[in-house]
């Protein structure tokens, strides 16, 4: 099964970020992301074992006791791989959350159960479009974003989301939480 755990924004940050890429979305033939799916992920694992997920579930609630809810904030931009032939659009994750330390925790504890985590390098963000396969030059998307801040939210608990592909809307991924564990 798919897998990821991510943080999931407050209900406040998605809508306002959904208002700020309303009248946006009609300006280019993106994958736009919808909102309901909005999430920061801070592990990604493709082939995961069903019988191990109680497993990954129990190990990170232990992994992550200590870490306390912080505020977090989505504003300016992230594109990958770049500006000049970017492939997906996002937009930053600031504030007191500690991202890495999370993340790392979290895909520690993801090999330790037994399961393969996604080893690309961490980069904090919240993906809003994707182009499609093709490089776009997104520098107008960049100086955009740059202008976007979105309104503070306790990041209080990550999930643990299963991803079943082709399941949503016009063959999008449908989400299917299986865990939340409390920070």
């Amino acid at each position: 099964m798919r897998l990821f755990v991510a943080l999931i924004p407050s209900e406040d940050a998605v809508e306002h970020l959904d208002a700020f890429l309303e009248p946006r979305r009609s300006a280019a033939e993106f994958r736009w992301t919808r909102p309901e799916h909005f999430h920061i992920t801070l592990a990604f694992m493709a082939d995961a074992a069903p019988a191990r997920v109680d497993d990954l579930v129990d190990r990170l609630a232990e992994s992550l006791d200590d870490i306390a809810p912080a505020d977090a904030v989505l504003a300016g931009a992230v594109v990958f791989p770049n500006a000049a032939e970017g492939r997906i659009l996002a937009t930053d994750v600031e504030g007191e959350v500690p991202l890495e330390r999370l993340a790392t925790r979290t895909r520690n504890t993801a090999v330790a159960s037994g399961i393969e985590v996604d080893g690309a390098r961490f980069r904090p963000h919240l993906t809003v479009a994707r182009t499609g396969g093709r490089a776009v030059e997104l520098t107008s998307w960049v100086r955009l974003f740059e202008t976007y801040r979105g309104p503070a939210w306790s990041a209080d608990g990550v999930e643990v989301v299963a991803s079943h592909l082709c399941e949503g809307p016009r063959r999008t991924p449908r989400y299917e939480t299986l865990a939340r564990i409390e920070l």
